[in-house]
């Protein structure tokens, strides 16, 4: 298990603008090549955007975007013309595909904090997709079968505990709260990095919520 600490991610984004970005892994101008992705994941970026803030329309190419919304609310367009805004509990999904540009702000008058992920799809190409799964539950994981993994959430009252699935590579977030994975302590916007790992449990010191990646490579 290695573990990162939040302390430890790169600060990104444009404060002046509004935009407030930590970085897990190697990204834009803060390059580390010893650092560029785990399994399926090349990012996993805390973002925090002001009362109307965002991002632009920028373009993405062959990634998976996923996007877990921590507090308030994320307004999404793209260039296939959906649109939507997406809220806590809520997954967006994203594939970029052969090409897609799009649109995320933060449309309303509070603070809105997001956790987005990409991972690196099994083979490049295909049509763009979209789709919003409003207020998944613990016990239903989301699969994104273009990247060979699949997302799971675990929110834990203090002192529950909750298996980790068993996979050959699993990447954990912690978005709130603390929480004791195997024999470490983490803490808000801390990771674990998990190579063939079995019998794992997750057990919340605080009312905690996790983000797990199960990925077969």
């Amino acid at each position: 298990m290695d573990v990162r600490r939040a302390a430890e991610r790169y600060r990104g984004g444009d404060p002046q603008d509004g935009i407030e970005t930590r970085h897990a892994f190697s990204f834009g101008p803060h390059y580390d090549p010893g650092n560029l992705r785990f399994g399926a994941v090349i990012a996993c970026n805390e973002e925090r955007l002001a009362p109307g803030a965002g991002f632009d329309e920028h373009p993405h190419s062959h990634t998976e975007i996923v996007t877990w919304v921590v507090e308030g609310e994320l307004t999404h367009r793209d260039s296939t013309g959906r649109a939507s805004r997406v809220g806590p509990g809520d997954v967006q999904h994203l594939s970029a595909a052969a090409g897609v540009r799009h649109v995320e702000r933060n449309d309303s008058d509070r603070p809105l904090t997001f956790v987005q992920m990409w991972l690196a799809p099994l083979a490049p190409g295909g049509e763009p997709s979209y789709d919003v799964v409003r207020g998944i539950a613990d016990s239903t994981p989301y699969a994104v079968p273009a990247a060979g993994a699949m997302l799971h959430v675990r929110r834990l009252a203090p002192g529950e505990l909750s298996a980790v699935p068993d996979a050959a590579l699993l990447y954990a977030h912690v978005v709130r709260g603390e929480a004791v994975l195997g024999e470490e302590r983490l803490g808000p916007g801390d990771s674990a990095r998990i190579t063939g790992e079995r019998g794992l449990a997750a057990v919340g010191v605080t009312a905690a919520e996790l983000l797990l990646w199960e990925m077969t490579a």
